[in-house]
């Protein structure tokens, strides 16, 4: 069994894990138990974060995947005021290098799955932001909780026509089992991008597919609309703890 990181009592973090309860019942514990891994939040923006010099570039995904992460790393590593817990100076990183390689129209397409076809283009569009945002600041303080794990990615065989991936990793931490995750990606006109991540084998746009799929069928879209933004504003004013289902 994979042995989570400690989280503390209080702060962000804890009120990442409270957002996250969200979920429907019997997939909490299990949710839960990954986000209580701070390693989820540094991976998703180690691998997203990239510079606008690689996204210039075609890159194979496995070769941007070791070189951003690299990159990331070394920012946490220096950063004092990061480590320190400056949640703004970790949004500001994620906001800077994470949403333009993240799919998040496609991931939150696979989220809604049948029920996209019922949305409207205002609807998909509001579903999209609100879901965007709710992954951003739900990650924002694991960027602050980082130390001293190190993440390994394997070797791709890509082929020349390949459009659709999954780039494995596995992230080490001394005194830890190792942890898998994967990434699914996709080739688009601006690059590899990607559009949903399997951490210790669960899937996230699966887990949010369950959650949103019942929301939908107690109060229709636009209830899901007003509940993924009920949870960004709790985010945003460290009330999180209030929206955890009972």
């Amino acid at each position: 069994m994979i042995s989570p990181m400690p989280v503390p009592s209080s702060g962000a973090g804890n009120e990442a894990i409270h957002v996250v309860s969200w979920i429907r019942a019997d997939d909490t514990k299990e949710i839960e138990g990954i986000m209580r891994n701070s390693l989820f939040g540094i991976l998703l923006a180690c691998f997203l974060a990239v510079s606008a010099a690689h996204a210039a570039e075609v890159v194979a995904p496995d070769v941007l995947a070791k070189n951003v992460t690299e990159e990331v790393l070394a920012i946490l590593r220096a950063d004092k005021a990061i480590q320190a817990g400056d949640s703004r100076k970790a949004a500001e990183l994620i906001e800077a290098r994470i949403l333009p390689h993240f799919n998040f129209q496609t991931m939150t397409r696979l989220a809604m799955g049948k029920n996209w076809a019922q949305a409207s283009p205002e609807q998909r569009k509001a579903l999209t932001s609100e879901f965007r945002t709710l992954l951003v600041r739900t990650y924002t303080a694991s960027l602050t909780l980082y130390r001293d794990q190190t993440i390994e990615y394997r070797p791709l065989k890509l082929a020349p026509g390949d459009t659709d991936v999954v780039v494995k990793s596995t992230i080490r931490q001394a005194g830890r089992e190792p942890i898998s995750a994967d990434y699914a990606m996709e080739k688009t006109e601006s690059g590899w991008k990607v559009y949903d991540i399997k951490f210790a084998g669960v899937s996230l746009v699966q887990n949010y597919r369950s959650t949103f799929s019942a929301e939908i069928q107690r109060n229709g879209v636009d209830g899901l609309i007003k509940a993924l933004a009920e949870k960004n504003r709790a985010l945003l004013t460290g009330k999180s703890k209030a929206m955890v289902q009972t």
